[in-house]
């Protein structure tokens, strides 16, 4: 898919969309297979967070750290509209991501 010199901000949720994840990697299938199979202690593996839907590529790592923290800022019904945008039907992406 892509190699190390990108970097993606990524939205992940639960199965029935309540809970949501904003988080910043350099190798979004690793990061999403970690999440898949709670490797990572943490928010993440408490609430069962496995459902990619939404990310962004970024080629410099400041953009994409600054990108992540407006991105937590935000309040739901911001985040919900910007997966919206991408995945209205909050799709797991994560089968797409090694085409």
């Amino acid at each position: 898919m892509y190699d190390d010199k990108y970097f993606f901000v990524y939205i992940m949720t639960n199965w029935n969309n309540k809970v949501m994840y904003v988080g910043v990697t350099n190798n979004l299938v690793r990061r999403v297979y970690e999440h898949k199979n709670k490797l990572i202690d943490g928010f993440t593996q408490k609430y069962n967070i496995n459902k990619l839907v939404y990310y962004e590529v970024f080629m410099d790592v400041r953009y994409a750290i600054e990108r992540e923290k407006q991105i937590k800022k935000w309040r739901r019904e911001k985040k919900n509209k910007l997966v919206n945008t991408k995945n209205p039907e909050w799709k797991d992406l994560s089968n797409d991501l090694n085409e």
